[in-house]
C-alpha cells in the first residue's frame, strides 16, 4: 500500500471522528445480563437477546448435559467443513428444517392447515437477505422491487445485487402504504412480478409494518409477492413466537418469510419459509448458500434445543411486553420517534430515544453508562441524518426495578 493511500485512509477516519461517526469494537466481558466494560459492570440494554436466553447459564448447562447423553460417535460435529451442496449437510440441519416447517404448520389457522411451506436454513440473516432477492430475480422476467425506506442494510445490498435490465426497484416512504399503492399503480403491465419488501419489526425505530394492509394490497394485483423479514419479531410476537405474521394471522399470505436465530433465539443462522419450488430454485441460484461453508452442526443442535422451548415461553413474552411498554411510555415526548409511539400500545422491545445530534447522543450514552447501563449511540448512516439515537432494548431477563432505575436517568 502506498503512502498516499495510507494518508487518504487516515484523513477519512479523522473526518469520521470529527463528525462523531467513528466506530470502534468495544472490549467486553459478559456476565448474565451484565457486561463488563472498562472495568465497570453495566446492565446490558443494547443487545438483541430479547428473551434473555443468551445470558441464561442454566439453559446452556442443560444443553451441554443433553449433549453428554449422545454416544461419542453421534456427537454433533464442531465444523461442517464444506458447503451444504458438498458434505456440509447433516442430520442436525435437516432435523432443524423439518422442525421449523412443523412450527409453521402448527401456527397456521385451522382453516389453512392444508397449506404448506418448505424451509431452507442459511448461515446468517445477512447471508439470507443478500442472497434471496438476487436469486429470485435471476429468473428472466421483468420484476419491480418495492422496499420500505427503512429496511435493513442487508436487504438494501440484496436489492442492489439484483439490479439488471429486467429488474427495477423503488423505495416507498416508511410504512406509507398510500405511497406504496401509488408505485403499484404506476407499474405498467410489462412488469410480470412485483415484490414488496419490508421488515415486520424495524430494527432501529422499533415500530411494526401493517402486514394486514400489505396483504390487502397484494390481493388487488396478482403480480404482487410479499417478502417479510421477521428478524426482530421471531420469538417475541405471536402465540407460539413465530412473529408478527402469526400475530396478525397473515402467515398464509406471505410468499417469503425470513427469520434469524441470532436475536431472540440466542443462536446463529437464518431461514426462509417459502414454497417448495422456491426452495429448490434458491438451492440452485443463491450464491451465499452455494459458496459458503455451512454452520457447524453443534450450532444447529443448539438452535433445535432453543426452538423446542420457544412456543412455550409465553410468560417471557408477556413480561417483555410489559417492560417495553413501561420504557416507551416514559420517553419524554420530544425524544420519541413519532406520534405512533406516543400511545401505550406495545410495538416491540426496541425503544428509540431520539436526540438527533451526534454529539448529544454520544453524551447521553456516556451519561447512561456512568449510571450503570450499557446503552450505545446509533448514528448515521445506520439511521437517517439528524435522527441519532440511543437504542434502548428490553429483554425478558430484566426486572421492573431495572426499568424504573433506567427511567430515572432518561
Amino acid at each position: 500500500m502506498t503512502a498516499l493511500i495510507i494518508n487518504r485512509l487516515q484523513e477519512s477516519l479523522n473526518a469520521l471522528k470529527a463528525a462523531n461517526q467513528y466506530r470502534q469494537i468495544p472490549n467486553l466481558q459478559h456476565h448474565e445480563q451484565y457486561v463488563i466494560s472498562e472495568g465497570k459492570r453495566l446492565l446490558n440494554i443494547a443487545s438483541n437477546d430479547y428473551l434473555g436466553l443468551g445470558s441464561n447459564k442454566q439453559l446452556q448447562s442443560d444443553f451441554l448435559n443433553q449433549l453428554n447423553q449422545f454416544p461419542v460417535d453421534s456427537m454433533p460435529r464442531m465444523s461442517a467443513t464444506s458447503s451444504r451442496l458438498l458434505t456440509g449437510n447433516d442430520e442436525q440441519l435437516q432435523a432443524l428444517e423439518s422442525e421449523l416447517q412443523e412450527w409453521y404448520q402448527n401456527a397456521l389457522d385451522k382453516k389453512n392447515l392444508s397449506l404448506s411451506k418448505s424451509v431452507l436454513v442459511f448461515n446468517s440473516g445477512y447471508h439470507a437477505n443478500i442472497g434471496i432477492l438476487p436469486a429470485l430475480t435471476a429468473l428472466p422476467i421483468k420484476t419491480l422491487i418495492l422496499a420500505d425506506k427503512l429496511v435493513h442494510a442487508s436487504i438494501i445490498d440484496g436489492i442492489r445485487l439484483s439490479q439488471s435490465k429486467l429488474v427495477s426497484y423503488r423505495r416507498y416512504r416508511h410504512n406509507d402504504y398510500e405511497h406504496l399503492a401509488t408505485f403499484i399503480e404506476q407499474a405498467d403491465l410489462s412488469f410480470e412480478r412485483i415484490i414488496i419488501v419490508t421488515e415486520s419489526i424495524f430494527s432501529m425505530d422499533g415500530d411494526c409494518a401493517d402486514l394486514a394492509q400489505l396483504v390487502q394490497l397484494k390481493a388487488k394485483d396478482a403480480r404482487i409477492e410479499l417478502y417479510v423479514d421477521e428478524a426482530h419479531a421471531i420469538g417475541i410476537l405471536g402465540n407460539t413466537g413465530l412473529g408478527l405474521a402469526e400475530e396478525t394471522h397473515t402467515l398464509a399470505d406471505i410468499d417469503y418469510l425470513v427469520g434469524t436465530f441470532g436475536k431472540a433465539f440466542a443462536s446463529i443462522g437464518a431461514y426462509i419459509m417459502c414454497d417448495e419450488v422456491v426452495k429448490q430454485w434458491l438451492i440452485n441460484q443463491m450464491r451465499p448458500l452455494i459458496f459458503s461453508t455451512a454452520l457447524p452442526p453443534i450450532n444447529h443442535a443448539w438452535t433445535r434445543f432453543i426452538l423446542a422451548k420457544i412456543p412455550s415461553l409465553t410468560e417471557q413474552r408477556l413480561h417483555l411486553a410489559q417492560l417495553s411498554t413501561m420504557i416507551s411510555t416514559a420517553i419524554p415526548e420530544p425524544y420519541r420517534i413519532s406520534a405512533t409511539n406516543q400511545n401505550s400500545a406495545y410495538h416491540s422491545p426496541i425503544v428509540p430515544y431520539i436526540l438527533g445530534d451526534n454529539a448529544l447522543t454520544i453524551a447521553k450514552s456516556k451519561q447512561l453508562q456512568a449510571a450503570g447501563f450499557y446503552a450505545l449511540p446509533v448514528r448515521p448512516p445506520t439511521v437517517p441524518a439528524n435522527t441519532a439515537r440511543i437504542r434502548l432494548v428490553m429483554n425478558a431477563a430484566l426486572s421492573s426495578d431495572d426499568c424504573q432505575r433506567l427511567i430515572a436517568h432518561l
